[in-house]
């Protein structure tokens, strides 16, 4: 992690490269970026919390569609 003067260095350069009109649009990008991010892995977390559910005890049953899925691989 850059100290104090390091810090300081690294905005200069990044006022120079990029000037001071840039920069926002900059940092709404990289929020944007980084809300995307989080979406989804908090959508990741709900997938493997689906996935990692019993099925519940009134569906003993197998549906029809995961029937012929069965039979597919099987074949």
């Amino acid at each position: 992690m850059p100290s104090g003067p390091e810090l300081i260095i690294i905005v200069v350069i990044i006022l120079l490269l990029f000037g001071g009109r840039k920069i926002p649009e900059l940092m709404r990008g990289l929020g944007r970026g980084v809300k995307e991010f989080k979406d989804a892995s908090e959508g990741i977390d709900e997938v493997k919390k689906e996935i990692e559910k019993p099925s519940s005890p009134e569906t003993g049953k197998e549906s029809s569609s995961s029937k012929e899925h069965n039979k597919d691989i099987k074949h």
